[in-house]
């Protein structure tokens, strides 16, 4: 495992949507472990594959109940809102007010291909969405009603 340089929201590549993962193989397997990697020494709850480059639907995460692995999300069903300040890894220093559902229901597949199902709620429903607006080229700021100063 390695860790990855993440990228910062003047680069285009964060703009770019990604694309569909069709290939489940040690090279997909490499990618998830060093995203992992690169998030844990970030600091970071979640990362998706386009902040370090690669244009391809895929996610990690982990809010402290262990780590959760989304290839070619999709998010079946939301309800409810939630609004909530938010940070990310690509833009260091920037928080802000973003409305998400307070529940979601995504169906992804796993390293193997494997479909599955999960259901978010509160934090992971917010985590999910924000990492899922990635692989689509939106970063929380297009979302946000409210940005705060790195102070506050």
């Amino acid at each position: 495992m390695a860790t990855r340089g993440i990228l910062t929201d003047d680069d285009p590549t964060l703009r770019k949507k990604a694309r569909i993962v069709e290939k489940f193989d040690d090279r997909l397997s490499m990618l998830l472990d060093d995203m992992y990697e690169t998030m844990k020494a970030n600091d970071g709850v979640g990362l998706a594959a386009t902040q370090v480059g690669i244009l391809k639907r895929v996610a990690v995460m982990d809010m402290g109940e262990g780590r959760i692995e989304m290839i070619n999300p999709v998010i079946q069903k939301s309800s409810g809102k939630e609004r909530e300040v938010e940070g990310c890894l690509s833009i260091p220093g920037v928080r802000g007010y973003v409305v998400r559902p307070g529940k979601v229901i995504v169906k992804a597949q796993d390293r193997y291909g494997k479909e599955y199902t999960i259901v978010g709620e509160g934090a992971l429903a917010r985590c999910i969405c924000h990492e899922t607006d990635h692989l689509e080229g939106v970063l929380f700021t297009d979302k946000a009603d409210e940005i705060l100063e790195e102070d506050e």
